[in-house]
């Protein structure tokens, strides 16, 4: 007898986030094997290269759609976070300053970027499936870019002689990369709420929208990833580091920002909220700190440190996203199923 979860659905919305990436990086398989023309295969990065932003505003301002300018604070947590963040990334930096060897200075480059790189955009649309604060999570997103903006700018010399942008250039480079898709749905939805009560009332009826394009932005992003480990041209060695590392970067940033949210978000007048506040902001910190901009990591990677360095964007994708993945899993599946 087939299971009921197989016909309604359910097993296809457990498993979403893995066979989105599964998807992505079968689909650069076949292209691969497929051989296609050089032409084609650089018009379809460039096609990529313009749905990825298309598809993060587009879902950013259904979720930004569903809060209010008054939700957007700034809570204990996320200056605590910044705190870890910035103090990992000025540690690596020191400890680079010790390396001898190629190997060990790519390596902590690339557990610099890990630390370095900001929010993800699309970190909303997981934070509101896993019931956490959109407004929270889009105010320490702000921070967090212009943070990371400013420290790139101002490590990546110290670590890469070969970079001569400046700090200001490095800046705006970033700063032009990241800021109009966060800031440019955020004003979109706020001007729909004030100007278009209707038009809003139909964004916002549009059920999972959000969560369904950001699966496709998903899979884009992940084939994106497999590229640059099919064509990496990195040792063995290496390779392992990075993967290995960016695991524990990984982990120790998704429970870093869990365990601060939890304190802060107990820390509540009203006791009947407590549990459910800790919650709520143990997911929002979690995904605030742990979840990352990789396609930043990887133009970053490419741009002001050591090209191998762009692997490690990839790798942490492959983590953030599993994680992610057993989160949603978690969160569908009733603690009392077997």
């Amino acid at each position: 007898m087939v299971n009921g979860k197989w016909l309604n659905g359910k097993w296809l919305k457990d498993w979403a986030l893995p066979l989105s990436m599964m998807t992505g990086a079968s689909a650069y398989l076949l292209c691969q094997q497929l051989q296609l023309p050089t032409a084609v295969r650089v018009a379809v990065m460039e096609g990529i290269g313009h749905l990825q932003p298309t598809l993060i505003f587009m879902m950013l301002l259904l979720t930004f759609c569903r809060i209010r300018l008054e939700d957007v604070r700034f809570k204990g947590w996320q200056w605590w976070m910044l705190a870890f963040q910035t103090g990992m990334a000025t540690l690596l930096c020191l400890l680079y300053q010790t390396a001898e060897t190629h190997t060990n200075q790519v390596f902590l480059q690339s557990m610099m970027l890990c630390f370095l790189c900001p929010t993800a955009s699309a970190a909303a649309v997981v934070t509101a499936k896993l019931g956490g604060n959109i407004g929270s999570l889009a105010a320490y997103t702000l921070l967090i870019n212009l943070t990371s903006a400013v420290l790139i700018s101002a490590f990546s010399p110290l670590v890469n002689q070969g970079n001569e942008l400046g700090f200001w250039i490095s800046f705006w480079l970033i700063i032009r990369r990241v800021l109009p898709l966060l800031i440019g749905p955020m004003l979109v939805a706020f001007f729909i709420r004030r100007v278009s009560p209707g038009l809003l009332r139909l964004l916002t009826s549009i059920h999972n929208l959000a969560f369904y394009l950001w699966l496709v932005s998903l899979s884009l992003a992940i084939a994106v990833t497999t590229r640059i480990l099919v064509h990496a041209d990195i040792t063995l060695h290496l390779c392992l580091l990075i993967l290995s590392g960016s695991l524990v970067a990984c982990s120790m940033q998704f429970a870093a920002g869990w365990l601060a949210g939890k304190h802060y978000g107990a820390d509540r007048t009203d006791d009947r909220n407590t549990e459910q506040g800790g919650i709520q902001e143990s997911v929002t910190a979690a995904q605030s700190c742990g979840q990352k901009n990789t396609v930043l990591a990887i133009w970053a990677g490419y741009t002001f440190f050591d090209p191998l360095t762009s692997l490690v964007g990839g790798a942490y994708s492959i983590w953030q996203n599993a994680y992610n993945a057993w989160q949603l899993y978690r969160q569908n599946t009733p603690r009392h199923a077997s």
